[in-house]
């Protein structure tokens, strides 16, 4: 049978900031409950929302950009870093109108989930959009986006595809197919 702890922590021992910018990096040294010591290195980031934009005719609106750090073109639900003092609704509702020119009259929360625990502190936050009314993108000077509309068919067959890989996009179709 599996040893079973009863108290699963570690405390930590010293902090370094290793970068200082949009998100911040640290190495904590830390103790763990056997009393060994190891190093933890991570992200401290501010969190995040993600909305799921469906328009009256049943279709999701998506963002397609280019990552860099992949390399490729993305397909993804509109998202984007909080701001000092930033709500998560308020995220939602400044990225969707941000990306894709729309606004929504009505947002639901969907779920909040830790998109990476062994190396970052980022929430992210996602909500479904609806009654949307069409306005006018205002990009970030460094972004450059497309729009692109499917419906939740197409865009599980796009999971199924390999033609969608950003994991908050997976997790919000997954979960409004599954749960909505």
């Amino acid at each position: 049978m599996p040893k079973y702890y009863s108290k699963l922590t570690e405390r930590k021992v010293r902090q370094k900031k290793i970068y200082d910018g949009i998100i911040s990096f640290y190495e904590d040294q830390v103790e763990l409950i056997n009393g060994q010591k190891a190093s933890r290195v991570y992200t401290k980031h501010p969190g995040a929302s993600a909305v799921v934009p469906i328009t009256k005719e049943g279709k999701i609106i998506f963002v397609e950009q280019y990552r860099y750090p992949v390399g490729k073109i993305t397909l993804e639900i509109p998202a984007g870093k909080l701001k000092p003092k930033q709500t998560p609704l308020a995220c939602a509702k400044a990225e969707l109108a941000e990306e894709t020119g729309y606004c929504a009259a009505k947002f639901t929360k969907m779920l909040a989930f830790y998109p990476s625990t062994a190396f970052s502190t980022e929430v992210l936050h996602i909500y479904l959009a609806k009654d949307l009314k069409k306005g006018k993108q205002h990009l970030d000077e460094d972004e450059f986006v497309n729009t692109k509309e499917l419906t939740l068919k197409q865009s599980l067959d796009y999971i199924k595809k390999g033609k969608i890989k950003d994991s908050k996009t997976i997790i919000a179709l997954l979960y409004l197919k599954t749960f909505l």
